[in-house]
């Protein structure tokens, strides 16, 4: 009888912890020494890796993969990734393709272009056929938007062009990594069509709505995006060490003491995006924060 009890306190606990428990996204491809895409899945830390990034698409342009250090796409080379991807999925890991990026050339000029681009990318990333895929025949799980620049237009229309690829036996999903103060400049309207499964916000970058710039600000600015955006999933998007963004780190004492507990109670809390696998193994931050997101 004890036993029972003891078993029934376990799984009652296991229940209570999933309820708040999250996930990690990380962003990969950056940086040629941060370690190959199996590896990164290969930790066990991360549930989401958004391959950075499809910097040039769009207004009749070519659209070109830049995967820094690891492959030359002009040559083919990112094709031999098709096995890496696969690996990660059948851990469980999402791999996702990110569009956009902090400095790129991407621009949509209507919702013609936007559905042209989101042709090219099903046939060449998601479901479709190409004869040309950058990264092999592997089956990306769905798109990332980083969008900090271009136009503020068509991502609407992006993003419902995307969706209408998902099936019941095959879901598209959809990503976002908007900036922290509400609404997101380039991708506010897109992010209100309810379309997209998991946001993970930029509370980086951004002093008055992250945390250092105060609590009261940051719960605030939390509270926001989880009201006003009709996602599944918000995640706290960090930088994962004190280099990898102009401001914004948050010690890993200060985030397990004091900001994800005032934020796990959230329903929509997903857990913590970082930035990016490079600087995560510098710090090691991934791994300190795991057993908290």
């Amino acid at each position: 009888m004890a036993y029972q009890q003891a078993f029934f306190s376990s799984v009652m606990l296991l229940l209570a912890v999933g309820i708040n428990a999250g996930g990690i996204a990380i962003y990969w491809g950056q940086n040629g020494g941060e370690g190959t895409l199996a590896d990164t899945c290969s930790t066990g830390n991360y549930d989401f890796v958004n391959l950075a990034f499809l910097p040039t698409f769009g207004n009749g342009q070519t659209p070109m993969i830049n995967l820094a250090g690891h492959c030359d796409p002009y040559s083919n080379g990112c094709t031999n990734l098709s096995s890496e991807i696969k690996s990660c999925q059948a851990k469980g890991v999402k791999v996702m393709l990110t569009i956009g990026g902090a400095a790129g050339s991407y621009y949509l000029t209507s919702a013609a272009d936007a559905k042209q681009v989101a042709t090219y990318l099903w046939n060449n990333f998601l479901g479709g056929k190409s004869s040309a895929r950058p990264l092999g025949e592997a089956v990306l799980d769905g798109i990332d938007f980083d969008i900090e620049g271009g136009t503020t237009q068509h991502w609407d229309d992006l993003a419902r062009y995307l969706s209408g690829y998902s099936t019941k036996s095959k879901k598209v999903y959809l990503t976002a990594a908007p900036q922290c103060p509400f609404p997101d400049a380039y991708i506010g309207t897109a992010l209100k069509t309810g379309l997209f499964d998991y946001v993970w916000v930029q509370f980086y970058n951004n002093p008055p709505c992250q945390y250092s710039g105060g609590m009261t600000s940051f719960e605030d600015s939390w509270k926001q995006w989880t009201s006003a955006i009709p996602a599944t999933k918000i995640f706290l998007g960090l930088p994962a060490s004190p280099t990898a963004a102009g401001s914004g780190y948050i010690a890993v004492g200060d985030l397990t003491s004091k900001v994800l507990p005032a934020i796990k109670g959230s329903a929509k809390y997903g857990g913590v995006m970082l930035w990016d696998k490079y600087h995560d193994n510098q710090t090691g931050y991934s791994s300190s924060i795991k057993s908290h997101v």
